[in-house]
């Protein structure tokens, strides 16, 4: 059992040390990319304050497609270069939204949600999708925010191969 550490107290760059030592221990000896992610999402939902929506976008064709998050239901397909999401991806690098109603183009899945931070997740040079992360607060999100969680992102990309999340070209085979 993991026991979830809040970082709501300690100094960001505390925080996110200690959010960086909670994953390693996570992902220590589990390569598997939907275990990774969905324990990712939970961990950074649970630990960091302010958050109403933490989860991640796979890109697929030319969409981003929703993958394992916390939070309330979500938009499931999002255009590459639409919205928050679809802006960092195709940009293929973090966006740090202070408040998302004057972004152009945003995409409200949560009407609660005021600012928002949205990371690549590249491997190999790759653009697999992205890390989004919502709060109902404005300007929540900093460059420090931007500097812990590319180091969440770079961790779990070294811990788990998420190709497969964003290769439309193999067929999910169904049983009966």
């Amino acid at each position: 059992m993991h026991v979830v550490k809040k970082t709501a107290a300690l100094p960001k760059d505390v925080a996110y040390r200690e959010l960086h030592s909670q994953l390693a221990s996570l992902f220590a000896g589990e390569r598997n990319a939907l275990a990774n992610t969905a324990n990712m999402s939970a961990l950074l939902y649970e630990a960091l304050p302010d958050v109403n929506w933490v989860g991640f976008y796979f890109l697929q064709g030319r969409e981003l497609v929703l993958g394992p998050f916390q939070g309330k239901v979500a938009c499931v397909r999002i255009a590459m270069g639409s919205g928050v999401c679809g802006t960092a991806a195709e940009r293929r690098e973090t966006l740090i939204v202070e408040d998302v109603h004057a972004f152009p183009g945003h995409i409200a899945c949560d009407a609660a949600s005021r600012s928002e931070i949205v990371l690549p997740l590249i491997q190999d040079g790759r653009l697999l999708g992205v890390l989004d992360l919502d709060s109902p607060e404005l300007a929540r999100f900093d460059r420090e925010d931007g500097i812990g969680l590319q180091g969440a992102v770079d961790l779990l990309l070294q811990s788990a191969d998420l190709r497969s999340f964003s290769n439309p070209s193999v067929p999910v085979q169904l049983r009966d």
